[in-house]
């Protein structure tokens, strides 16, 4: 039972991620056939518990600190998931 409700999360979050990047991509579009705005980026890649974090400047690396600091919290709490549901 757990199982299954562990890659159904697994899943939704696959499919919630693609959708992030698809609308970040649209956005990205629509931006620059604007011809506002700047060109800032930046990324997070995950190795395990421990995140690599890079950005063209200094606010984007901050959200991007912001936002592995919450992935790391959430799946330390998917990985005790399993523990704490017996």
């Amino acid at each position: 039972m757990a199982d299954n409700v562990l890659f159904t999360i697994g899943m939704l979050l696959v499919l919630v991620g693609f959708g992030v990047a698809i609308l970040a991509f649209i956005v990205a579009i629509l931006k620059s056939a604007r011809g506002t705005g700047q060109a800032r980026g930046g990324g997070v890649v995950m190795i395990g518990p421990v995140p690599i974090i890079f950005g063209t400047d200094r606010e984007s690396t901050k959200t991007l600190v912001l936002l592995a600091i919450a992935l790391m919290l959430f799946f330390l709490v998917l990985t005790l998931l399993p523990i704490l549901w017996r």
